[in-house]
């Protein structure tokens, strides 16, 4: 089993996220007020020092208005391993 905070599939996965971000206009510190958690969590995550668990990672769609499933369909995937 790969670690998966270097694997493939979790940088696609982060950079999705951070695309999200990026594309609704919010600054990593504004993104870390609407999860109610320090700017730290959203920089170290899109930096991939730390990797979401499944229930943060919903939350963390949820702050961005994106469905879950789509970032789970990308991880199963056949595409880039």
């Amino acid at each position: 089993m790969i670690k998966t905070i270097s694997s493939k599939k979790y940088l696609q996965l982060a950079t999705w996220l951070k695309e999200a971000r990026a594309m609704r206009g919010y600054s990593m510190r504004d993104l870390a007020d609407i999860l109610g958690e320090p700017h730290s969590l959203v920089q170290k995550t899109e930096s991939l020092e730390r990797r979401l668990d499944i229930y943060e990672y919903v939350q963390y769609c949820k702050a961005l208005g994106i469905d879950p499933k789509q970032g789970l369909a990308m991880l199963e995937s056949k595409d880039n391993p």
